[in-house]
């Protein structure tokens, strides 16, 4: 802001304290939005930092914001400077978001349960009750009549905590014993715990950091895998109930520093199944669940060849393997459990170009995701007689997703289903005599009305003339296509994780307000298959970043808003894709809201003791590779930053986000300051008990929501 400006201002703020104001209550908002720009934003100080790679000298002003103990108090002041910047500039929103937030809270129901999950003689379910952030764990045993019983309940064991995450929650298979873990910073540092459902009791067995645990068929053999320093799941432990889990056996260690391991159990429940996985390649060991008292070894299906994904499902004395092995969409082959290595595969499913696939194996059936044209099927195949039918769908554009089908031997495959406009429903699909039964419909208080609303799929024409589908949704009697509805556009464009089009309580606050919701299916995702996401990630990257600015402008141009109403989102690699974008065509956009961003993918890229960064090769190259430093750089949201005007902005971060660290989003932050030539608001707000995911709250989640929000609400001028 020019001086000048700032001089007339402050003048008019003494003259208006002067007088008797009594008079000017109509011009009080526009008081406010004047005195919101007297507020001066911290500046960081500049502590030069210079690294040579590649005969290149990178500069980085800002490193010093870089605290992996997460302890100096200088970061920390300049952290909690900015949040204190942040609440000062939306001070006056604080009426706007206590709306939003009763309003998305009076369209859920505060108290209500999931549907339950029948195992063996048990019914499981979760709770929620009004006022309360957490589930509540329960089961009731033999009829749904039966009293029920607290497993856990997640809010009495978060008293004390600013954030609270059960992650592993697995029942012993005689249902005596339940081992979960618990992240009490989102560090993701879980402890692991195991209580006797008998007595209440909690053993003293605990270990930490653990990513998974499951249990041996022999109900006091425990398997669980932990992560070393820089976060990587490594290492897989033998535990056996009520010892000292000092005195556990290391069974494998993974020392491939682009490989994590993870394990669980078969559905069948007689295989507990190891994966060693990168980006781009899986080993699979299996142990009968058996074995463990008697010191069974786990034992390799197929050894890991570069680029060859691969997974089991155990059937009947024989393993059903979805492979990507010379077919990119995957295709299903099957082997005898007892020669199980690649060159006894024949196949079974064969790929198909256009279509992506997936499976389920159940003792009679076998359940088929397909995905063709970013539409998803489901596919039942019998196996006893080959007899093959699909699930019928009502709407043209939905989502479909497998529910908990933990039993072997049953006829009925529980998913759920849901639309932009439908809220997810709950169906029981009996495979045999080909009916769906309505377990669940989530209910939407306040008189939610579908009908209202209009779901679309339209596309948009990339640089290469490739066609980018958007999926997007609107309240019919709010919407006029002549440019002048607000729009938020949401991608995340990476690692093929599909968005798919879902239904939002929550969104209503924007479709109830004129806005378009729309979500840019960019190359880099999965919803097209494998070639989708294989054109959006290493040197081909900036397809992702050019597919989104071609739906941006396809929006406008079709007049579903215009520049000067379009909000942009995006979420940690979405965040990437967000800050690439802001830097190539900010005049494109009104409002852009980054959460947890990757945005300094450089400098995390060359510090392999970050979490996950040789993992991360496979997915946009290794900087000291010269060819791949050169294409990252010239993206690099960080690097990338220019003198020049950007649009209003709220970056989101968490303290403790082990993912996307504090500091990516901070340091840019600071940059951007230093650069940007205009006015517009430019705000960080670091949730300084929280990590990657937010707030663990449901509250406190939609506290968060109502901020972002408000935020939006506010640059708009859209004041309820």
């Amino acid at each position: 802001m020019n001086l000048l400006k700032r001089l007339f201002i402050l003048i008019l703020i003494l003259f208006l304290s002067c007088v008797d104001t009594t008079h000017l209550k109509s011009q009080k908002s526009i008081s406010e939005n004047e005195l919101k720009f007297t507020i001066e934003p911290p500046i960081a100080k500049i502590i030069p930092d210079t690294l040579q790679i590649h005969g290149v000298e990178l500069i980085d002003n800002y490193q010093w914001l870089k605290d992996k103990t997460r302890t100096n108090p200088e970061v920390i002041d300049y952290i909690n400077a900015e949040n204190e910047y942040t609440k000062k500039m939306l001070k006056h929103t604080e009426k706007l978001r206590e709306t939003l937030f009763n309003e998305i809270v009076s369209r859920i129901k505060e108290t209500d349960l999931s549907v339950p999950v029948k195992i063996d003689d048990y019914y499981y379910y979760t709770k929620r009750e009004k006022g309360k952030q957490y589930w509540v764990y329960c089961r009731k045993k033999g009829n749904l009549k039966a009293e029920e019983e607290i497993v856990l309940d997640a809010n009495e064991l978060a008293l004390g905590y600013d954030y609270f995450y059960i992650d592993e929650l697995k029942m012993s298979p005689n249902h005596e014993y339940i081992a979960y873990s618990v992240d009490t910073t989102g560090a993701e540092l879980n402890t692991l715990h195991i209580k006797d459902l008998k007595t209440g009791e909690m053993f003293e067995d605990t270990a930490c950091p653990v990513c998974n645990v499951v249990w041996a068929n022999d109900n006091k053999t425990l398997f669980y895998t932990t992560e070393n320093e820089s976060g990587r799941s490594d290492k897989l432990y033998r535990h056996v109930l009520g010892t000292d889990t000092k005195s556990d056996k290391l069974i494998y260690q993974e020392n491939d520093r682009a490989f994590y391991i993870w394990i669980y159990k078969s559905r069948s429940r007689e295989y507990l199944i190891l994966t060693s996985g990168s980006e781009t390649t899986y080993e699979i060991r299996c142990l009968n669940a058996d074995d463990p008292p008697a010191g069974g070894e786990f034992t390799i299906v197929q050894p890991r060849e570069q680029g060859h994904r691969y997974y089991i499902c155990p059937h009947i004395n024989e393993f059903f393997i979805v492979s990507n092995d010379d077919a990119k969409n995957y295709k299903v082959m099957v082997t005898s459990t007892e020669n199980p290595s690649k060159e006894n595969w024949k196949e079974f499913i064969a790929p198909r170009d256009s279509v992506s696939i997936d499976i389920d194996v159940f003792k009679d059936y076998m359940v088929i995701y397909e995905r063709e044209n970013a539409l998803e099927k489901i596919r039942i195949l019998d196996l006893n007689t080959r007899e093959e039918h699909y699930v019928d769908f009502p709407e043209p554009i939905y989502t479909i997703y497998s529910g908990r089908n933990p039993n072997f031997d049953t006829k009925i495959f529980r998913f759920t289903y849901e639309s932009m406009v439908t809220p997810y429903s709950v169906y029981d699909y009996n495979m045999e005599t080909r009916e769906k039964e309505l377990k669940k419909h989530q209910e939407i208080l306040g008189g939610y009305d579908a009908s209202q609303y209009k779901s679309e799929r339209i596309f948009a024409q990339a640089e290469d003339s490739t066609m980018i589908p958007i999926s997007l949704v609107y309240k019919e009697d709010l919407f006029k296509k002549d440019g002048s509805s607000p729009l938020l556009l949401y991608a995340y464009g990476s690692y093929g994780d599909c968005s798919d089009p879902y239904f939002s309580s929550i969104r209503l606050s924007l479709l109830n307000r004129g806005f378009v919701y729309a979500i840019a299916h960019v190359r880099g995702g999965g919803e097209l298959g494998e070639e989708w996401y294989e054109q959006g990630k290493l040197l081909n990257k900036k397809n992702t970043f050019t597919d989104f600015i071609a739906c941006a402008e396809y929006l406008i141009e079709e007049q579903y808003t215009s520049k000067e109403k379009l909000v942009i989102e995006g979420a940690s690699a979405g965040g990437l894709l967000i800050g690439v974008v802001t830097n190539m065509r900010p005049d494109l956009f009104k409002v852009v809201i980054a959460d947890v961003p990757s945005v300094d993918v450089i400098n995390t890229m060359l510090d392999t003791s970050l979490s996950a960064v040789e993992w991360h090769y496979d997915e946009l190259g290794n900087p000291n590779d010269r060819e791949y430093f050169d294409y990252m750089k010239s993206y690099c949201p960080y690097q990338n930053v220019e003198a020049k005007e950007y649009p209003n902005m709220l970056i989101l971060a968490g303290f403790y986000d082990p993912r996307v660290n504090y500091w990516e989003p901070a340091k840019w932050v600071a940059k951007l300051r230093a650069f940007k030539t205009d006015d517009n608001i430019l705000l960080l707000k670091t949730n300084m008990s929280s990590g990657h995911g937010g707030a663990s709250g449901r509250y406190d989640y939609y506290k968060e929501v109502a901020l972002k929000y408000a935020f939006i609400f506010d640059v708009l001028g859209i004041e309820k």
